[in-house]
């Protein structure tokens, strides 16, 4: 409710901004920036399509193991021509004839994921009418194949459904995390770029303010300069603080510009606008225990899933080497009923029945160690992606227990640079009266700005930092240490 909320407000925003000269300011906070990002970021209509994508060749992987019903007919199939036939006396005439066939059938095809094998079931009636010429009357037909029933069965072949039937739901999995983890990109990303505005908007302001600062220093040392009481190094010096001051709002005014452009590129809004952001300065409080977050991570993750999915592709490729390389033997069985009569009802009476059993071989005698080779090949992957997936795992566990331990001190970080700050400021205030008394020089008072500047840089940067090491770590487990939810969430529908 809230994102439609919000979606809503931009949307009549921006309608309303084409009938006005200036753009639109919105004041948003973390939180709103981050569901804004979430929800209409191209990127995660991206992530979207994607995973629509692989929902769909899920879905045609599910189909290959459910029965195809099919319709059959030929109606109708009409020939006249003119043959040559041997006649009983041995010689050849030709006659023109003329027929006309009529096929209808009925089949159902399963294939059985155990053995690779497929079954047939047929049903179907065919009728033919040889129209009358000067040897031979009208004649009519009919062929029934009440039912039969096929069996097309390799053996010792390579069974592609029972592999597909491990590795396909572990690629849908994978993509259905992939999804999760890149909403939380998406997140992450905004809070980026949230900061990369608040930081800036936050350099004009203090560029703005020193500036104001540098006039007010100038207008008191210069009639400080003009009674002879400093030097004129020491006019100029402030004199050049108030260019420095200039150049910063200009030089933090086009950072600032840059900045809001790319948060409106990456929240896809295609009219001029600009923000405002709202520092969040109260920081949830929370614990986050290593082994619940490499938990989590193990339990969430895409990449896990990958990893077990190669190896069994690995796996796959093993017995696909060795099936395809071997003997190759393969069964194909047929039962049914027929029958033919002159009339409908002639073609159904006492059938038949129709028995077919073929049994196909083929041996390789010599092929110069090809075949080897390739199943050599398809073991040695294997074993190398055993040690890859083994690093990868070692390589991910380690990432995740040192983003906790990142988080913590990051946590501790903006409390010290807080109380760092407060002591600048307090500090710079102070110096700076004692330079309107005319207590210490324009060094002394420089020294105290550029330390009360430096502190809250770093005060903020703190801050920024705490809050990208929350949604990294989000984005690493896909989980919310401090809503204590999970973040696997999916559309509707898959």
């Amino acid at each position: 409710m809230k994102k439609a909320w919000l979606t809503g407000i931009l949307a009549f925003a921006f309608a309303a901004w084409v009938f006005s000269q200036e753009p639109e300011t919105f004041r948003l906070t973390l939180e709103e920036v981050v569901e804004l990002a979430q929800s209409d970021a191209p990127s995660v209509q991206l992530a979207k399509t994607r995973l629509s994508n692989f929902y769909w060749q899920f879905q045609s992987f599910r189909a290959d193991y459910k029965p195809v019903i099919g319709v059959e007919a030929i109606l109708p199939n009409l020939n006249r021509s003119i043959q040559s036939i041997t006649l009983p006396s041995g010689g050849v005439s030709f006659i023109q004839q003329s027929f006309m066939s009529n096929n209808l059938g009925l089949s159902l095809r399963q294939d059985i994921g155990l053995t690779g094998g497929t079954v047939i079931l047929n049903s179907g009636i065919n009728r033919l009418d040889v129209f009358a010429n000067e040897l031979n009357p009208r004649a009519t037909s009919f062929l029934s194949n009440p039912v039969s029933i096929s069996l097309i069965q390799p053996i010792l072949g390579y069974n592609a459904l029972k592999w597909n039937k491990i590795t396909e739901p572990l690629r849908y999995k994978e993509a259905k995390q992939a999804f999760s983890e890149n909403m939380e990109l998406a997140a992450y990303t905004g809070v980026q770029l949230f900061f990369d505005i608040l930081i800036a908007q936050l350099n004009v302001e203090a560029a703005t303010q020193e500036k104001i600062n540098a006039d007010t220093l100038y207008g008191i040392s210069k009639g400080r300069f003009e009674v002879g009481r400093i030097a004129e190094t020491e006019l100029l010096q402030i004199e050049l603080s108030v260019a420095n001051a200039e150049n910063a709002i200009a030089q933090s005014t086009l950072n600032l510009q840059s900045s809001m452009e790319q948060l409106r590129t990456f929240l896809g809004i295609q009219r001029a606008a600009r923000f405002e952001m709202v520092l969040p300065l109260e920081l949830p409080n929370f614990i986050v225990d290593p082994n619940k977050a490499l938990q989590f991570a193990l339990q969430n993750r895409s990449l896990i899933v990958s990893l077990e999915r190669r190896l069994k592709e690995a796996e796959r490729n093993i017995a696909q080497a060795k099936g395809q390389t071997g003997p190759q033997i393969s069964v194909n069985a047929a039962f049914g009923l027929q029958q033919t009569g002159s009339t409908f009802s002639d073609a159904f009476q006492q059938p038949l029945d129709r028995e077919q059993l073929t049994l196909g071989l083929e041996i390789p005698i010599a092929d110069w160690g090809k075949a080897k080779a390739r199943r050599e090949i398809a073991q040695s992957n294997l074993e190398l992606e055993r040690l890859n997936v083994a690093q990868e795992r070692v390589n991910f566990e380690q990432s995740i227990l040192l983003k906790v331990r990142q988080f913590d001190l990051v946590r501790d970080q903006v409390s010290r640079a807080l109380r760092a700050y407060e002591v600048s400021r307090k500090r710079q205030e102070m110096t700076r009266n004692r330079y309107y008394i005319g207590k210490i020089g324009i060094t002394d008072l420089n020294i105290a700005v550029q330390e009360q500047e430096a502190a809250r840089r770093t005060y903020i940067a703190s801050v920024r930092d705490f809050w990208e090491a929350y949604y990294d770590l989000r984005r690493s487990t896909l989980y919310d240490f401090a809503a204590d939810k999970s973040l696997v969430n999916l559309p509707q529908g898959y």
